[in-house]
């Protein structure tokens, strides 16, 4: 379900106003998260990397109404109930990749399993868009497991920054017994301030440290 926002009692109205009509800017946002943990549970449980990360960070995504933003169809704004995550998958034969997409459920095993179901059924689909029917309600996440960076920014010429986040992860390394990663959120400013930004990468924080199988 979509819900308007009622712009008569929301507190960040001038804000969206502003960074949609005056100054059309979105920001990208890179921050290491300790991956140590998460690794380890992973490991323990036998289970793949990819679907357990999107999982949590479709987790975080969901738990914050700043990153479930929309327009309607007259480009009012309003929050999804959930938004499923469009993450991407490479082609190793001619180094191309597609978008794949799979229902959230805020139940781990379920959405695990639904994930890895897709991706074997999709992954060799070639084309932008490898899984056909995706729903309006989504974010974006991919990763660039070739490299460990410290910034990272999405720019998309003669259109105004998304509302939805583009979530990006690089990849991970070990220092003195700790795995550290790179994860860069790129957002529009009239959807979510730095504020917001830093609580969803928090969130994530949180939420790859925990067991999120029980």
């Amino acid at each position: 379900m979509f819900h308007l926002i009622d712009l008569d009692t929301w507190e960040r109205r001038e804000h969206f106003q502003y960074y949609t009509e005056m100054i059309k800017c979105g920001y990208s946002l890179t921050a290491e998260l300790d991956v140590t943990d998460f690794l380890k549970l992973i490991r323990q449980k036998s289970l793949k990397f990819y679907p357990s990360f999107v999982y949590c960070v479709s987790s975080a995504v969901n738990s914050l109404n700043e990153f479930k933003m929309g327009l309607s169809k007259e480009g009012l704004p309003g929050i999804w109930d959930t938004v499923h995550p469009s993450y991407t998958v490479f082609h190793n034969d001619d180094h191309t990749f597609s978008d794949l997409w799979t229902y959230y459920s805020d139940d781990f095993l379920s959405f695990y399993h639904a994930m890895t179901d897709d991706m074997k059924t999709y992954r060799d689909h070639k084309g932008i868009k490898g899984k056909p029917g995706q729903p309006q309600n989504f974010f974006c996440i991919s990763c660039v497991p070739w490299l460990s960076y410290t910034g990272l920014s999405t720019m998309s010429a003669d259109a105004s920054p998304n509302l939805f986040p583009i979530i990006t992860y690089g990849k991970y390394q070990g220092t003195a017994g700790r795995y550290k990663m790179p994860l860069t959120i790129t957002i529009s400013h009239a959807a979510a301030d730095g504020y917001h930004t830093s609580l969803l990468i928090n969130q994530i924080q949180e939420f790859i440290t925990k067991d999120f199988t029980i």
